[in-house]
């Protein structure tokens, strides 16, 4: 009697099974390579529990508002949403509105909302209209230059070429409502707003006058149309 040979086992091809899985998913509307920016999509679009949606506040692309001077988001250093988070959570940053919001999320969930923001297109400047007003000069000149003889370093030598941030923890400031921006440099002067490296802001904040934080607020709002009436 003849003993009977093992059977092979059946030889899996594993490019055609990924290809499948691939066609799948694309047929199904997923993606796998961002699998997980859709829990940061889909938070900051419905919210959760004891968790506002993002969008209500932010704008439905992250674009911010300027009206109310919510901030823009898309865009933005995903280090730098994800410290933000963080510092409304452990109270060094002050907000009414983003700290029950912030210490209600996992860090998980931070951290896809992170993910989902910085994948978000940042700010591009609209088509420059009008003539530059010499009542904004100080604006331009504090963002491009500072001012060192009051030892106010320019906006745009940390924050990047343009103002448009340098990953990882330096936003971008350009586009940014200037009621929102206006609102963070009296944060810093304050103290309200304290989760600066080595207390970078603060110092800056605390040289500038009113007049300053006025002018620099509404050129970085955009660069492009320094010549239109307040």
């Amino acid at each position: 009697m003849k003993t009977p040979l093992p059977r092979s086992r059946p030889c899996i091809n594993w490019s055609l099974m990924l290809g499948i899985l691939l066609i799948a998913c694309a047929s199904l509307g997923l993606n796998p390579a961002h699998a997980d920016s859709r829990a940061g999509a889909t938070l900051a679009q419905q919210g959760g529990s004891g968790i506002s949606a993002c969008v209500s506040c932010h704008g439905a692309r992250g674009e911010g508002q300027a009206a109310t001077g919510f901030p823009r988001l898309a865009g933005q250093p995903q280090a730098y949403l994800l410290r933000q988070m963080q510092a409304f959570a452990d109270g060094t940053r002050k907000n009414p509105m983003m700290e029950p919001i912030a210490r209600a999320l996992s860090a998980q969930q931070m951290r896809d909302l992170a993910d989902h923001y910085a994948g978000l297109p940042g700010w591009s400047a609209p088509v420059k209209t009008g003539s530059p007003d010499p009542a904004a000069a100080p604006g331009p000149r504090l963002a491009t230059a500072g001012n060192w003889d009051k030892e106010i370093p320019a906006c745009f030598a940390c924050h990047g070429p343009g103002g448009a941030g340098i990953a990882p923890h330096f936003p971008a400031i350009t586009g940014q409502p200037r009621a929102y921006t206006r609102t963070q440099l009296k944060a810093w002067q304050a103290g309200t707003r304290s989760n600066d490296s080595q207390g970078l802001m603060k110092s800056v904040a605390d040289r500038m006058t009113d007049a300053d934080i006025e002018a620099v607020s509404l050129y970085l709002e955009n660069p492009a149309a320094t010549g239109r009436s307040e």
